[in-house]
Formats: C-alpha cells, sequence, structure tokens
C-alpha cells in the first residue's frame, strides 16, 4: 500500500467530520405591526365615539361590511413575511381596533386560523374608542406578563387629553426574554409643530420603561413598534427615544431604528398629500445587532406592500387602498401599509 492510499481513508474520515460543524443553520421568523385602520364592531357602544361606524352611523358600517373587512384584513395578514417563513409573522401588533371582540373574529378568519394566533388586549381611555393590540402564536411566543402603560396629556387649559396606552408585553420568544412595546401615538391633528410636544409625551414614557429594563440588563431584547404618527427622523423618535438611525453608531444598551433608508428614498407606509410618511416602525435594542450570539439577531426590514394594495384610479390612486373613500365604503385593506422585521437565530 503507497502512501496516497494509507492516507485516504484518513482524510475522508476528516472531511465528514468536520463539514457539519463548519455548516451554520439558522431559524427564520417574523415580528410586524399592522395599523388596521378603524377595525369597529357594528354596536354602539355609546361610551365612546363610535356612532359612524354603526349601521345607522354615516359611514353605513353595516355586519356585512364589517365581515367584508375582516376578510380582507385576513387576507393580508395571511400573506405577511411567508417568502420568509410558512409560518408568518410570530408577532403582530395591530392599532385601531376598538375592542378585544374584533380580534377575536379576525384571528377567527378561516384565512389566518390555522395559526392559531392568541390575543393580548387591555382597554384603554381613547376618546375615538381605539386601542393597541398583539396577536401571537404560541408556538414561538409564550406570554408572561402583560400592562398598560398610561400616558398623561393636557391641554393649554391643564384639560386632561386621553390617548391610547402603550401595551407593554413580556415574555419567552423561541425561550428567550423578549420585551414588546405596541404603540400608537397621538394624531398630527392641529398641525405637525403643534401636535409634538403630544408625541413627545408618549415617547416617553415608553423610553422610561426601556430605560428601567436596559438598567438591570444592557443586553435585554426589547422591540419598540407601532404607529407612531411621526417619521424616523421626526424629534419624538430621534430625540425623545433616541433611537440611532445608522447601525454603526448603535452602542450597548441603545436603540436602533432600521427605517430611515427607507424614509430617504421617499418609500413610505402611507400617504399625504401626494407625500410619504413612515410611520409605522419597529424598533430594537442594540442586543439584536450582536453578531457572535447565539440568540436572535436582526437581519432586515420589510414594508409589506403589495400592488393589489394600491389604490389603481381616481383622486388617491398610487396609496395604500382604504376602507372608506370620501364616506363610501371601497373594499379596501387599510390607510397604512403593515412593516415587518426579520429575526435569524443559529440553530444547535
Amino acid at each position: 500500500m503507497n502512501l496516497f492510499q494509507w492516507l485516504l481513508p484518513l482524510f475522508l474520515l476528516i472531511n465528514v467530520t468536520s463539514s457539519p460543524a463548519q455548516e451554520k443553520k439558522y431559524k427564520i421568523s417574523a415580528i410586524g405591526f399592522y395599523n388596521l385602520e378603524n377595525l369597529f364592531d357594528t354596536i354602539n357602544q355609546h361610551e365612546v365615539n363610535d356612532e359612524k361606524f354603526t349601521p345607522t352611523g354615516m359611514n353605513n358600517y353595516t355586519p356585512e361590511v364589517y365581515l367584508d373587512k375582516l376578510s380582507r384584513l385576513a387576507e393580508v395578514i395571511s400573506m405577511i413575511a411567508i417568502e420568509e417563513t410558512p409560518d408568518g409573522p410570530a408577532i403582530l401588533g395591530v392599532a385601531e381596533i376598538e375592542n378585544k371582540s374584533v380580534l377575536e373574529d379576525l384571528v377567527d378568519h378561516p384565512k389566518v386560523k390555522d395559526r392559531k394566533y392568541k390575543i393580548v388586549h387591555h382597554d384603554s381611555p381613547d376618546l375615538r374608542g381605539v386601542d393597541v393590540g398583539l396577536l401571537y402564536n404560541p408556538k414561538y411566543f409564550k406570554v408572561k406578563k402583560s400592562e398598560s402603560l398610561f400616558v398623561p396629556l393636557f391641554e393649554n387649559d391643564s384639560m386632561p387629553v386621553f390617548t391610547r396606552d402603550i401595551l407593554y408585553v413580556y415574555g419567552l420568544f423561541d425561550g428567550e426574554p423578549l420585551h414588546l412595546f405596541i404603540n400608537h401615538w397621538p394624531s398630527r391633528r392641529g398641525g405637525e409643530e403643534a401636535s409634538i410636544p403630544l408625541r413627545m409625551k408618549a415617547a416617553a414614557v415608553a423610553k422610561a420603561k426601556i430605560d428601567s429594563i436596559i438598567g438591570i440588563n444592557s443586553k435585554a431584547k426589547i422591540i419598540l413598534m407601532g404607529d407612531l404618527n411621526d417619521d424616523p427622523i421626526s424629534p419624538s423618535v430621534i430625540k425623545t427615544l433616541g433611537a440611532k438611525i445608522d447601525s454603526s453608531q448603535v452602542q450597548k444598551g441603545d436603540l436602533y431604528n432600521p427605517w430611515n433608508d427607507f424614509y430617504k428614498k421617499g418609500i413610505g407606509t402611507l400617504a399625504y398629500n401626494d407625500s410619504w410618511n413612515l410611520f409605522d416602525q419597529i424598533i430594537l435594542s442594540s442586543a439584536f445587532l450582536e453578531r457572535n450570539q447565539k440568540g436572535l439577531r436582526y437581519r432586515k426590514a420589510v414594508i409589506f406592500n403589495k400592488p393589489f394594495m394600491f389604490e389603481k384610479t381616481g383622486r388617491y390612486k398610487g396609496y395604500p387602498k382604504r376602507t372608506y373613500s370620501w364616506g363610501q365604503y371601497i373594499g379596501g385593506y387599510s390607510d397604512h401599509f403593515p412593516t415587518y422585521i426579520v429575526l435569524v437565530k443559529r440553530m444547535k
């Protein structure tokens, strides 16, 4: 036997045993947010301002309209992130929902029922009667606790202004601790500049809770998502939250906002006066950016804006196809596009 014949079996053994150790495999998951644009039931609750979303209200919001809207929203949700993972969003924050019952109807819709989404919801004092909520797939996420964070707002005469609470949820995502904040900050009614302090106050409430978490564990995995009614470069996001738009500048304990590149290119999640805003953001703590880790790591951000979700004709051609136009039901989806982030985790 020559030297080559003697060494060949040894070479094959080394090659076979070492290759699997060099190959890295990752588990992919998605976390999203979607403003459902006035998902009301058809019942007049009286204590909230929901009269126009009733069968006798100005929108003629009949049970047929409600069921059709549920179907269209379920259609969108069933498609979000399926290019990344067949299960779609493991977690989906939602806004502009009237109560828990509309979410129960939504997750029970045949188009998403197989995912067995569970719900986290707390009533808010908002004068419009809308709340935020969380849908989650229990195969991925286990809820440990949740609470509402009240946002104290006052007008010039010291009268309280009631807006949406911030929903805080803590749980285990694939066994890893995860903190979630679902937001719907005060609108720009009255003008962007005049309403900035309201959104900065909401941002400050979230930031105080985040700082308390980071103070205990600087490597905590935190996700803040929502309709912020502000863009990635707005003072509430840049100054109050301190969210960095350049990942190279993110230090331990900082927040990272991956949406500025979209915004700079004029790509947004809602349109107004023929320009785009990017209000629907998902912001992450620095721990998601650490490359050499075994846990969840941020991969990319996506705006889900398929062609069927755009208005094709008329004054609002090219805008997100919303539910109503000038009081007429047009069979749209929402005036906001959903967003999601993709996370990866190295498999054992």
